[in-house]
């Protein structure tokens, strides 16, 4: 009986199906029924990818989930003109496949950038604040790295012939380089180790080492402090960090590895030697505050790919956009959204550059922030700004702000918590009150400003959602469903070894 009525639907839904040629004009005609038709087709037409990749560029915007993406969408969008929503990014397009990425580290449900980008860089999860050490590493415990350090993805592309590179807008130190070359029981040893520990250098020196022994090819970011001598003065004007005494760019120069501290110099550079660039004693800058002198995402992405291209049998890059996440912290949407919109310009550059035929292109993210959206906003609402309502004709929000129920407007973006938070201290270090602050739209999208957000804290969380993952060239269309964040390295291993 309940087979005979199934057959029974499917004939009635076969002999009820309509065509798009069935349907009126005025839905055929219709734009988006033409644009989704467009799509369609598309997608149809992707063909697999299964030949051997040369090249693996491994892009990955720190802080960039899903939310994080949204907004820096309709930013890039309004920026040029657009109501915003109808953006779409280079990585978006049906010629890229995409999944969701998992991102929790073996012992934490929010997740560190080490640990993620040490998955990513070894195919392997791993523990908060560690880089490229099996589970059995301890965090802090110098004594726990030997036996437990991990083979990473650029150590097995160098035993091919191919060239190593990275890219970044955060010190070169920082979590997410490092994992291109590190191994290291604490992150944060960028420096200097504690004493008594000879089972690793420190994250500056293995850097060094890395160039040194022809392992890492090219450099470029932020981070000259942790390679400069205590008290001395940096290339950039500030002064150094390294209480060893040891002058690692000094030592980088005499092996031949040339440097560059700004952007004249790097394009002054010989491309046929290695290239360390430090541009700025920590961080790089915001691209909202970046001076001419600086290099930006792009120049760097530009200049480490024209560097690594004339390697024969291909390369590893790794990029990121660093600074996404540290605006992100700082609960000022204004200068993530910035960040965001060069990394989308290094990504759709790096495509330019290479070809999908034998380079395979991952663009992803490390974790989510503690980032939300309210509602109900009109169409071509300013994305860092206030909420207007949504008007009854046409397509543009109406010119009245949505108020809550305090009679206050409100932003599109808060925080969940962070800097920005509606709660003042009082008197006792536990004793927070308040009410939400009055706020006009000229303030809300000024540069400097700082979304509201809940639970005060100084620096906003991550958070444990799920990111984004999208890929084009060899073997990209096993970047599929929902994935553990350490998968990445294998479509990677996959396809540079694929037959």
């Amino acid at each position: 009986m309940i087979k005979h009525s199934l057959l029974s639907v499917l004939a009635l839904t076969a002999a009820s199906a309509v065509t798009a040629q069935d349907l009126p004009n005025i839905q055929t005609d219709n734009d988006w029924f033409k644009s989704g038709e467009t799509t369609i087709q598309e997608l149809i037409a992707r063909q697999a990818n299964t030949g051997r990749a040369k090249n693996v560029i491994l892009m990955i915007a720190d802080g960039n989930g899903v939310g994080t993406n949204y907004a820096t969408r309709l930013y890039v969008g309004q920026q040029k003109g657009k109501l915003g929503e109808e953006e779409v990014l280079p990585y978006e397009t049906p010629d890229y496949h995409s999944a969701l990425v998992k991102t929790y580290n073996i012992n934490a449900q929010t997740p560190d950038s080490a640990p993620t980008a040490g998955a990513m860089n070894t195919g392997v999860k791993q523990r908060f604040n560690l880089i490229n050490l099996t589970g059995d590493a301890i965090h802090d415990d110098c004594s726990t790295v030997a036996g437990n350090e991990l083979t990473t993805f650029a150590e097995i592309v160098e035993g091919m012939g191919k060239s190593v590179g990275i890219v970044s807008t955060a010190r070169l130190t920082h979590a997410t380089p490092a994992a291109v070359y590190s191994k290291t029981a604490n992150r944060n040893w960028e420096d200097s180790v504690p004493e008594g520990c000879t089972a690793q250098k420190d994250i500056a020196a293995q850097m060094i080492d890395a160039m040194t022994s022809g392992m890492l090819d090219i450099a470029l970011g932020g981070g000259s402090r942790y390679f400069t001598p205590k008290d001395a003065a940096t290339p950039n004007g500030g002064t150094g960090r390294r209480a060893d005494g040891a002058d690692l760019i000094a030592d980088a120069k005499e092996a031949g590895i040339q440097y560059a501290s700004n952007l004249e110099e790097l394009n002054a550079l010989d491309m046929s030697k290695p290239i360390l660039g430090l541009w700025t004693d920590s961080h790089t800058s915001y691209e909202a505050d970046r001076p001419a002198t600086e290099p930006s995402l792009t120049d760097m992405t530009r200049t480490a790919i024209d560097f690594l291209s004339q390697n024969d049998e291909g390369f590893y890059l790794e990029i990121e956009a660093g600074r996404v996440d540290h605006a992100n912290h700082a609960g000022n949407f204004a200068r993530t959204a910035a960040d965001g919109m060069i990394w989308t310009e290094a990504v759709a550059l790096a495509d330019e550059m290479t070809n999908d035929e034998d380079t395979l292109i991952i663009v992803t993210a490390d974790h989510e922030h503690a980032i939300a959206f309210n509602g109900y906003c009109g169409r071509g609402t300013p994305i860092h700004g206030l909420c207007y309502g949504i008007a009854k004709e046409g397509e543009m929000h109406s010119d009245e702000l949505n108020l809550a129920d305090d009679g206050k407007p409100y932003s599109v973006i808060t925080y969940t918590n962070g800097s920005g938070t509606i709660l003042k201290q009082g008197e006792g270090k536990n004793d927070f009150s308040g009410s939400r602050p009055d706020v006009t739209q000229e303030e809300a999208t000024d540069l400097d400003y700082l979304q509201q957000a809940l639970i005060p804290m100084s620096s906003e969380t991550h958070s444990g959602e799920d990111v984004a993952v999208y890929a084009k060239g060899p073997w990209a269309h096993l970047i599929d469903g929902t994935l553990e964040q350490n998968v990445i390295f294998h479509v990677m291993n996959h396809a540079i070894n694929a037959e």
